[in-house]
């Protein structure tokens, strides 16, 4: 590479940053729609909380301070992997990022008790062929309990719609499965179509509508499930 070309890489690499520096200070609407994973989040009932520990610390004369973390992968917003539900299913290191990150659907469901039909899902949201949808049903532990019940997508409403290009389902709700299930025919039909699971959401002030999403799902080796930082911007 000549100087003359060097020179002007390196311009250029200023002027980005320059640019960059400017964004990173700019409020640019994103909005955060993770439930933290914290010692007050509700697990699934049985499931192991989340718990903090400290092996060093600066106030004993320890040159860090040094924490250590116990928890479920399913406590605050996170993203399952086939391994949950299925024996021998692709772990969480395997969960692919792409279908977490780009247009997605918030769809209100609060009114719903029981089972969302693909009728009742499209009377909602207007959309032939979505590619994500994220449902508000009003039962996220962000509340600072775990919920009786929520509403749910009917598993068959899941493999039509995986069937037809959906890639990922997300809920507010602690299983896109009704709470009493055990078979989770949505958790296998949504894998079984190549769709991923996005649970536990933070959707309180968020309002029907399309949304830009930025999930990425941590890549912790052979678990059933990662957990997520969730962030939503409105698409103007």
């Amino acid at each position: 590479m000549s100087k003359a070309m060097r020179e002007a890489a390196e311009r250029e690499v200023q002027r980005l940053e320059v640019e960059w520096r400017g964004v990173a200070t700019r409020d640019d609407g994103w909005f955060d729609a993770t439930v933290p994973c914290a010692p007050g989040t509700p697990p699934w009932p049985g499931d192991t909380p989340f718990s903090c520990g400290w092996t060093m610390r600066l106030a004993d004369g320890a040159s860090v301070n040094l924490s250590s973390v116990t928890m479920s992968p399913h406590v605050g917003t996170h993203a399952d992997a086939p391994l949950h539900v299925q024996e021998g299913g692709r772990p969480s290191d395997a969960i692919p990022v792409q279908p977490f990150n780009g247009l997605v659907h918030v769809v209100d469901v609060r009114d719903v008790t029981g089972v969302i039909t693909l009728d009742l899902l499209r009377e909602r949201l207007r959309v032939e062929e979505p590619t994500r949808i994220l449902l508000r049903t009003g039962a996220s532990v962000a509340e600072g309990r775990f919920p009786d019940a929520w509403p749910w997508l009917d598993a068959a409403a899941a493999a039509q719609l995986a069937a037809r290009g959906l890639r990922l389902l997300g809920t507010d709700a602690p299983s896109v499965d009704a709470r009493e299930s055990k078979s989770l025919d949505t958790h296998h039909a949504l894998f079984d179509g190549g769709a991923q699971v996005l649970e536990t959401l933070d959707l309180r002030d968020v309002t029907p509508g399309p949304y830009e999403l930025r999930a990425l799902p941590m890549r912790l080796q052979g678990l059933d499930a990662a957990p997520v930082r969730a962030l939503l911007r409105p698409v103007r």
